[in-house]
């Protein structure tokens, strides 16, 4: 729905929620959408939670959440002519050298989660 002021111009929405559910039910996705876009190089939370109609406080609450909720993440620089999968005695596994010159092995059967904790472990000793 459409207010408008006595000129009858176009002031803003209004939503109108029946029923015993009285806010907005954000999916998953659309958190994560809107997230993205807040924090983004150069975007201003402010202006991205204004365009949403949330609160920007919102934002930052769904961020923190999602951190909670996933692996952490790290900067990762591919370079063709360094790492790769190699063959080790135990199978396939990716090589990541980190700047400090530690080399890791990890079994392309690892999960991704193990990989994440195993490489963050090893850049934050």
């Amino acid at each position: 729905m459409v207010c408008t002021d006595a000129k009858g111009e176009a002031m803003g929405q209004v939503h109108v929620l029946t029923g015993p559910v009285r806010r907005r039910i954000w999916l998953p996705e659309e958190k994560a959408a809107l997230v993205g876009a807040a924090f983004a190089p150069g975007a201003v939370v402010a202006d991205v939670a204004r365009r949403a109609d949330v609160n920007a406080s919102l934002l930052y609450r769904w961020r923190r959440e999602l951190r909670v909720g996933s692996a952490a993440f790290t900067e990762v620089v591919v370079a063709p002519d360094i790492g790769s999968v190699v063959e080790t005695p135990g199978g396939a596994a990716i090589e990541v050298r980190l700047a400090d010159g530690a080399q890791l092995r990890i079994p392309v059967s690892a999960s991704p989660d193990l990989a994440a904790a195993v490489i963050q472990a090893a850049a934050g000793r």
